[in-house]
């Protein structure tokens, strides 16, 4: 069986032709034309906005014209992660989808569920002939993985609805009321390299096949950080083993807890073998601190090619303790509601070679003091490292509306449709919400979907039965409204 024969096929069929088009987040000419191809051929009004955002509209069901004007908003762009062994061009070859018994899940990447499934259910409401429901408006923003760029240049006058139908939360039945904010902390630093020290040999140390997740969703699950990991072998290595850092590789999202690392580090030839015990030992360490969350930590030390160049030591030495203390996880969670996270940060990527050294975290918080506060702390770690601190692409939360109505409306019809309560939430995932509440104050907000495990890793996986049930649900939510 393949996923088009899956039910809903209204959802499945247009999600089947959305992994055959390459979408990565930055990359989204190809998703645009065909999202506007793909309206043309339905006959729905569509265009693209000045944000690179897709709108659409569809008129009332006959006799609804005055209903509130509901829109449905997801986004295009999906995060580009695969395993080692995978040779997936995400630009240009579409993603490979098999059923594994309850799930739908991607060979050797992410399924791009997280949020093509919310882009899929929006079509299937646009092109359905048989729902029955007030004025409909999409909005498939750009770039929500990266930047939020569609939402962030998103004009006032584009939307004219009263309602928010936001489909990118991961589990069905929950209905999201609030969301933490977010800003990119970015430390950068240039150096002139200097050449490795006649006689050295250099080592490539990996660290690979961790399970990564949602910097979100999953910073509270205790999961292993790859640059953190590689930091305490790599600080472990020069003063033990007069190891000198020639680069470091690490992560390639900021969303991303980074699944995999690798650096090259030259060592006098006498010490080869103590660097090698000191990778074993280290990997016999870092299986026993994360036995029962990661299931198997791969980390070697192989001989390499000789670099050009390494790091002066002063900057090394800075930098290295920079990563090795500056803080990533959870760093506090609500007082109120302690289930949920409230701060946390995500050393997502590093970047070291060629005479310069980038790092980027994301650090999130549904508290404004405590958002500052986490941003003074990754300051000041890294300024002391002698590097450059900005930030960019800062967004705030969303603030949960307790007496939303439409809320109100969606328990009552989820408990009418599956005699069962839904439940309502906040979460601490970085939501197109918040921004979209600020260009359109009056709009009411909610975010919900079907049931989504892992996004942002190759096991990102969709629970078949779970869309099955959002779509009941939506058409009878679309009824109501």
């Amino acid at each position: 069986m393949t996923i088009q024969e899956l039910n809903p096929q209204i959802i499945w069929k247009n999600f089947y032709l959305l992994t055959q088009v390459p979408r990565p987040s930055g990359h989204l000419d190809k998703v645009q034309s065909f999202l506007l191809q793909w309206a043309k051929e339905h006959g729905i009004e569509a265009w693209k906005d000045n944000a690179e955002n897709i709108v659409m509209r569809k008129p009332a069901t006959p006799g609804r014209e005055n209903h509130k004007t509901a829109v449905l908003q997801a986004h295009m762009d999906m995060v580009p992660q695969k395993t080692d062994e995978s040779e997936h061009n995400f630009e240009t070859d579409p993603i490979e989808t098999y059923i594994d018994g309850e799930w739908v899940k991607a060979k050797g990447t992410t399924l791009g569920a997280d949020d093509g499934m919310g882009v899929a259910a929006i079509m299937a409401v646009m092109e359905s002939k048989d729902l029955e429901h007030g004025p409909l408006e999409a909005l498939i923003t750009a770039d929500e993985e990266t930047c939020m760029y569609g939402v962030n240049h998103l004009s006032a006058d584009t939307l004219k609805g009263d309602i928010l139908l936001n489909i990118d939360n991961e589990t069905m039945g929950e209905f999201v009321i609030g969301s933490a904010g977010g800003v990119n902390i970015s430390a950068t630093l240039g150096y002139k390299e200097q050449a490795p020290e006649t006689g050295d040999a250099a080592l490539k140390i990996t660290i690979k096949d961790l399970k990564g997740g949602h910097s979100g969703l999953e910073i509270c699950e205790g999961r292993a950080n790859a640059n953190k990991l590689m930091a305490r072998i790599v600080r472990q290595a020069i003063q033990d083993d007069d190891a000198c850092l020639a680069s470091w590789k690490g992560g390639n999202m900021r969303n991303a807890i980074p699944r995999t690392a690798e650096a090259i580090v030259t060592v006098p030839k006498e010490n080869i073998n103590d660097l090698q015990e000191l990778v074993q030992y280290c990997k016999d360490v870092f299986t026993a601190e994360y036995r029962g969350v990661e299931d198997s930590i791969t980390l070697t030390a192989e001989p390499c090619e000789m670099p050009v160049g390494i790091v002066p030591q002063e900057i090394q030495d800075n930098v290295v303790n920079a990563l090795t203390a500056c803080h990533d996880g959870v760093l506090r969670y609500i007082p109120s509601i302690p289930s949920v996270v409230e701060t946390s940060s995500n050393l997502g990527i590093v970047n070291i070679g060629e005479g310069k050294a980038e790092v980027l975290i994301l650090a999130r918080s549904s508290n404004e003091t405590m958002m500052e506060y986490i941003q003074e702390m990754q300051e000041a770690c890294f300024s002391m490292a002698g590097m450059k601190v900005e930030y960019g692409g800062q967004y705030g939360a969303w603030q949960p509306n307790f007496d939303s109505p439409i809320v109100a409306t969606m328990v009552d019809v989820y408990k009418q449709t599956f005699q069962e309560e839904a439940k309502v939430e906040v979460c601490h995932a970085g939501l197109e919400c918040s921004i979209i509440g600020g260009v359109y104050p009056k709009m009411d907000l909610v975010s919900f979907g079907p049931t989504l495990r892992s996004p942002h890793t190759p096991n990102e996986r969709c629970h078949i039965e779970s869309v099955d049930k959002f779509w009941t649900f939506l058409k009878a939510l679309l009824q109501a409204i």
